[in-house]
């Protein structure tokens, strides 16, 4: 009856509120974080430390070496620090997935 949509409300608003709150949590770290020069050594380690199993088979892959790109010539020309390139793609990556 009633009173038992209204424990099936509260279980799924239970669930979902906790679900949600993961998103909040740092993730964990296992080793110090090597510092790296460039972005694309950034790119490497961060495929490299990938622990699922295409992270594992796969490792780095950039098949049409974005990586290396100057998608719009302002890094060589000196009005982008170097590696904005790969920033730009990161962040139309993560927003479009």
């Amino acid at each position: 009856g009633a009173r038992r949509s209204s424990t099936m409300f509260s279980t799924l608003v239970y669930v979902l509120f906790v679900g949600s709150a993961a998103g909040f949590v740092a993730p964990s770290t296992s080793a110090a974080s090597t510092v790296t020069q460039g972005a694309r050594d950034d790119l490497i380690d961060l495929a490299e430390a990938n622990t699922d199993l295409l992270g594992k088979k796969l490792g780095f892959w950039d098949p049409i070496g974005a990586s290396k790109q100057d998608f719009f010539g302002l890094e060589l020309a000196g009005r982008l620090p170097e590696g904005a390139t790969i920033g730009y793609l990161r962040h139309a990556e993560i927003k479009h997935g």
